[in-house]
């Protein structure tokens, strides 16, 4: 089950917002322009800087036990510094996130923009900062995104130790209270070397990651790039994914137009169920390649397991 509520646009000084205010803040721009204004470059721009929606799951996947009720906030491809992410936003969509108040948040890499659409430089220590208020009872947890790795990995691994966020490559963590535990693991970056055009090499680990699983509660599986999913056995309850901005441009009733990924559209977006399996991949927040999102609005997700 899949629900989507939307969230007002930012202000230079955002405050912190309620989950009640969160939760009922009124479509804006993301249901009436839309109507108006469909397919053009304005309404696209406009629709990246000045939407965030809130987008919620509830599923009890197999082997996750029924009843036991597990809430997580998923905050992915930040890009801090491009079009629609500078500092008061990135305070923003941290603010919504904690307004949740789920019992794991999960940061899924990608922290700053790259690309040449910069409009602000956000310095690593302020996003990392920003990204260290992130509250929740069983923790904050991170990975790393293709971004991070192309473009500095030393200075983001060096922010996020800073500010004491956990960083997870081919790691798993057992959370929770007993009769209620499960695994959190988290796999290192497919795409982390670009040998050339289509050609990558990377540091993930899926069979070492999930040999540090080492009881038989369940497993919910954090990874930037949705295309691992083929790989990933039942043994994991849900796999939760970023990288593909939900394709960031994508028409009503229309494969997106840019999906980068090597199965197309087939792992672009939402909620996927392959023989069994469930993967939940992020639209995520800032852009990449062109300073613009339509239909796909930046989100956070807000995932209920065992409801």
């Amino acid at each position: 089950m899949t629900d989507r509520a939307a969230f007002p646009p930012p202000v230079p000084a955002a405050p912190v917002v309620s989950r009640r205010g969160l939760l009922k803040a009124g479509l804006g721009l993301t249901a009436a322009a839309g109507l108006v204004l469909p397919g053009t470059g304005a309404y696209a721009a406009m629709e990246a800087a000045n939407n965030l929606v809130i987008t919620s799951y509830r599923l009890t996947p197999p082997r996750w036990p029924v009843g036991r009720r597990l809430t997580i906030t998923c905050v992915a491809d930040l890009h801090a510094g491009g079009p629609n992410m500078g500092i008061a936003r990135v305070r923003q969509v941290i603010d919504a996130a904690n307004a949740l108040g789920s019992d794991l948040i999960v940061v899924l890499g990608d922290y700053f923009a790259t690309h040449k659409f910069v409009t602000e430089v956000v310095p690593h220590d302020a996003w990392a900062e920003e990204v260290a208020r992130l509250r929740a009872p069983l923790g904050v947890y991170s990975i790393l995104g293709n971004h991070d790795w192309w473009h500095g990995i030393d200075a983001v691994r060096k922010a996020l130790g800073r500010v004491h966020v956990p960083l997870m490559e081919n790691d798993a963590v057992l959370l929770g209270e007993p009769g209620r535990r499960f695994w959190l693991a988290g796999l290192g970056d497919q795409i982390a070397y670009w040998l050339g055009p289509n050609r990558f090499r990377g540091v993930d680990d899926l069979p070492g990651t999930l040999k540090r699983v080492t009881t038989d509660d369940p497993v919910v599986l954090m990874v930037h790039e949705p295309d691992i999913f083929v790989k990933v056995p039942e043994r994991v309850s849900l796999t939760i994914a970023g990288h593909t901005h939900g394709g960031q441009i994508r028409l009503p009733f229309v494969p997106p137009v840019w999906a980068p990924s090597a199965y197309g559209a087939r792992f672009a977006y939402g909620h996927i169920v392959e023989q069994g399996r469930h993967l939940i991949v992020s639209g995520g927040l800032g852009c990449s390649q062109v300073p613009l999102r339509l239909g796909v609005p930046p989100e956070i997700l807000h995932i209920t397991l065992g409801a």
